[in-house]
C-alpha cells in the first residue's frame, strides 16, 4: 500500500500542476475568453499546494520505513537538507522575480526621464541599480543558507 502511494503521489502532483493549463487551453479552444493572470495564480497555487503536501506527507512514509533511531536521524537530516535547498532556491527565485518587476518598471521610466532631460540620468540610474540590488541580496541569503 505504501509503495503504491509513493508511486501515485508524484503522478498526482503532476496532474494537479497541469490542470490549470489544461483548463486554460480547453477554454481557449472553445473560443471563450481566457484570464491569463487567473491561470498563472491557479498554477502557482496548485504547485505550492503540491509541494506543501509532499513535504508534509513524505516524512510520514519515510518515518514508517525506518526502524531504529540512527536511520530515523539520517532521514530527518536528509529532510532538513532538502528543506535547506528549497529555502535557498526560494530566496534566489523570489528575489530575482522582484528584481525583474522593479527593473521592468524603473528602466522605461528612467529612459523617458533621460530623454527629456540629460541631467536626470544619474538619478534614474540609481533607481534601476537599487532594483537590481534585490537579486544580489537574494543570492547572498541563498549562500548563507547553503553554507551555514
Amino acid at each position: 500500500m505504501e509503495k503504491a502511494i509513493l508511486f501515485l503521489m508524484p503522478l498526482l502532483a503532476v496532474a494537479l500542476i497541469i490542470t490549470p493549463l489544461v483548463i486554460c487551453l480547453a477554454r481557449k479552444k472553445q473560443g471563450k475568453k481566457v484570464n491569463i493572470r487567473r491561470s498563472i495564480f491557479a498554477n502557482a497555487g496548485s504547485f505550492i499546494g503540491c509541494m506543501v503536501l509532499m513535504i508534509c506527507i513524505m516524512p510520514v512514509f519515510a518515518g514508517a520505513e525506518t526502524a531504529d533511531a540512527e536511520t530515523a536521524a539520517e532521514a530527518a537530516s536528509g529532510l532538513a537538507q532538502g528543506l535547506q535547498y528549497i529555502g535557498a532556491a526560494l530566496s534566489t527565485g523570489l528575489a530575482t522575480i522582484g528584481t525583474g518587476i522593479a527593473v521592468g518598471r524603473a528602466a522605461p521610466a528612467a529612459i523617458g526621464a533621460t530623454s527629456e532631460d540629460d541631467k536626470n540620468f544619474t538619478k534614474s540610474l540609481i533607481f534601476v541599480a537599487l532594483g537590481e540590488g534585490v537579486a544580489i541580496y537574494g543570492l547572498l541569503i541563498s549562500i548563507l543558507i547553503l553554507f551555514s
